[in-house]
């Protein structure tokens, strides 16, 4: 089954990156780093955008913080990296723009929450003032609606006016309608002042998988903006995995959502970079994007209990996405290889047939003789303790025999 065709949205350009318009899902992270840090941020910078983050978002929440942007920018170019960097600001936000122009400049990308920009009768006048600095730098800004930082004007005025009707909805539906027009009132406000429609991306985030679906649908129902998908506070681990995939991919499918980020919790001491992983994962198991050759591997069983099938697996696919940013340049088109690691001789040989190049060990308590399959055809087989050294050195002769230099006539 195909996700569907893709729901309407505008272009909006952050830095080298299109978002929308039918463009690629865009894959985004943020740091946990802090942004007064130069040489900490601009380094966590570079290993999100080196593991495949597109877009790179940095906390902006005070001055120190805010005049430090442009030398994480310029330690970037320093490192070789050109990622698109935004700013999350919230209740100051308008003050260090202004009070920071090379922050302002230095950013791709603003990122506005409407529930915390100001308060009262200093709301209208602060959000105006980054809207106006977005303007003056000539940068887009998201938009992004959070529902622990809700507009409680917004939600009160909405809850009251509920209560008034003959048939009240439940507060939770009331709650997703206060989140869809705190978007669209907010981007309504914006173009208002100026800001070209192509300019401004939504989100609506919340941390409940069916809540999140109900936002985005109705959100793409009502607009054509840009929309950025995150489930925000998913939690960690599998947890975290589990429910930001289940919610997206419910999106995705439908053909909502223009850009992507995985709200993982890392464990101390964790690697940021897996959020990035899990995106791209995301993705292209759906069908939407690919990034990485894909590595096939049998779940093992009781004919499976040697470790060596599973320690294969693992140093293969380490392996192949490790290698991936040197490969990416020099073989075009490789991201769509797929490689199959399989246990034993039940479902082994047929599967690994099925990939572009695969090797079947034999099973629980046999030596570890694998024959490997090259575009469906048994091309050799491997055996003894260089096994794993030498079915690497086939992937690589394959990639390098296809999609280098030496490609197939064929192709």
């Amino acid at each position: 089954m195909q996700a569907q065709q893709r729901h309407k949205t505008i272009a909006v350009a952050v830095g080298g990156v299109m978002v929308g318009g039918g463009h690629p899902i865009v894959v985004q992270s943020m740091t946990n780093t802090d942004t007064a840090d130069v040489e900490t941020t601009a380094r966590q910078v570079a290993a999100l955008a080196r593991a495949g983050s597109e877009l790179v978002r940095i906390t902006v929440d005070r001055d120190e913080a805010a005049a430090a942007v442009p030398h994480i920018r310029d330690r970037l170019a320093q490192l070789g990296v050109a990622v698109p960097l935004v700013g999350d600001f919230h209740y100051i936000g308008h003050k260090l723009l202004t009070d920071h122009p090379g922050c302002a400049e230095a950013l791709d990308k603003y990122r506005i929450n409407p529930g915390n920009v100001g308060f009262r009768n200093k709301r209208d006048l602060q959000f105006a003032q980054i809207v106006e600095m977005a303007l003056k730098h000539d940068k887009p800004v998201r938009i992004g609606v959070n529902w622990g930082s809700l507009d409680q004007e917004l939600l009160t005025r909405l809850m009251d006016e509920n209560s008034k009707t003959a048939e009240p909805r439940e507060a939770r539906a009331v709650m997703h309608e206060a989140m869809v027009q705190s978007a669209l009132l907010s981007a309504e406000r914006a173009e208002e002042i100026g800001l070209p429609h192509n300019r401004i991306i939504l989100s609506a985030k919340v941390s409940a998988v069916q809540d999140l679906i109900a936002v985005y649908t109705e959100l793409a129902r009502r607009s054509d903006y840009a929309l950025h998908l995150g489930l925000t506070e998913a939690g960690m681990g599998s947890k975290g995995i589990v429910a930001s995939s289940a919610a997206m991919g419910v999106l995705l499918q439908q053909g909502i959502g223009d850009t992507v980020r995985i709200s993982l919790t890392p464990e101390p001491g964790g690697d940021r970079t897996r959020e990035v992983q899990v995106a791209q994962e995301l993705l292209q198991t759906m069908g939407l994007r690919t990034f990485v050759p894909l590595v096939a591997a049998c779940p093992g069983c009781g004919r499976t209990t040697s470790t060596v099938f599973q320690e294969l697996a693992a140093d293969i696919q380490s392996f192949i996405r490790d290698s991936m940013p040197g490969w990416k340049t020099r073989y075009p088109g490789v991201e769509t290889l797929n490689v199959a690691v399989m246990g034993c001789i039940v479902n082994g040989p047929g599967e690994s047939k099925h990939a572009d190049i695969g090797i079947s060990l034999p099973g629980t308590g046999e030596q570890p003789t694998a024959p490997v399959f090259i575009d469906g055809k048994k091309a050799a087989t491997l055996r003894g303790p260089t096994l794993t050294a030498d079915f690497k050195q086939m992937v690589v002769d394959y990639i390098e025999r296809r999609f280098g230099n030496g490609q197939k006539a064929a192709e």
